[in-house]
């Protein structure tokens, strides 16, 4: 799967720091120039989340991400769809707790993929299948990304920062306003949506958010 080996992934996984998901339908004809932008810019890892879109459309799109991540040696990652992420080579895919198990996942995707969990709590953080590679934290803040999903607040960052071993994200509503509190709960990692997507300059807008984070 993909021209990265599952320790290359494993090594980009641990050593990134911000993880941007974004749509493809609302780019429209900007998607490639998009791509290229934020990763130049630093972005360690990119999704493609969205959520109705057909099989087929999801593969022209994935193939668009494909080709970007191969360049800056970006992992690129699938929402929900390990049949889509197997298709276009994807790093892995990210899963939510109602969607098909880690396990089922890794039956799929095999060995070297990297397969994210979502969780919402500190009992689902404990409890996350050995198989998900990562696990995130959030949403953090209430985010329209989400709706109907209530806040976390920063006590789910600093259970994570305690009890969880393996690597994982912040994410909800985290921009370059909310960072520093994130950031001073435990996250060395955040994913973002709308601070990035929704940027008059989605570029600076990595960059301020990579000054933000630890390791900068």
């Amino acid at each position: 799967m993909g021209s990265l080996a599952g320790d290359d992934r494993r090594d980009r996984l641990n050593a990134a720091r911000l993880f941007v998901v974004t749509d493809a339908r609302e780019r429209r004809g900007d998607l490639r120039d998009f791509l290229e932008a934020i990763l130049d810019a630093g972005v360690d890892m990119v999704e493609l989340r969205e959520k109705d879109a057909d099989a087929r459309d999801l593969l022209k799109w994935g193939e668009v991400f494909t080709e970007a991540c191969a360049m800056h040696r970006a992992l690129f990652i699938v929402n929900d769809r390990p049949d889509v992420a197997r298709a276009l080579d994807a790093d892995g895919v990210h899963l939510g707790q109602d969607d098909l198990p880690p396990s089922a996942a890794r039956d799929i995707l095999g060995p070297d993929a990297i397969i994210g969990l979502s969780c919402h709590s500190g009992e689902q953080q404990d409890l996350a299948a050995p198989e998900a590679d990562y696990v995130t934290a959030g949403p953090v803040y209430e985010t329209p990304t989400k709706p109907g999903r209530a806040a976390t607040g920063l006590e789910l960052v600093r259970h994570a920062t305690e009890k969880v071993t393996r690597p994982w994200f912040a994410i909800g509503g985290i921009d370059p306003e909310t960072l520093h509190e994130v950031v001073e709960a435990g996250a060395s990692r955040v994913v973002v949506v709308r601070a990035v997507c929704d940027a008059a300059d989605p570029a600076e807008a990595v960059k301020e958010l990579l000054t933000g984070l630890p390791g900068d």
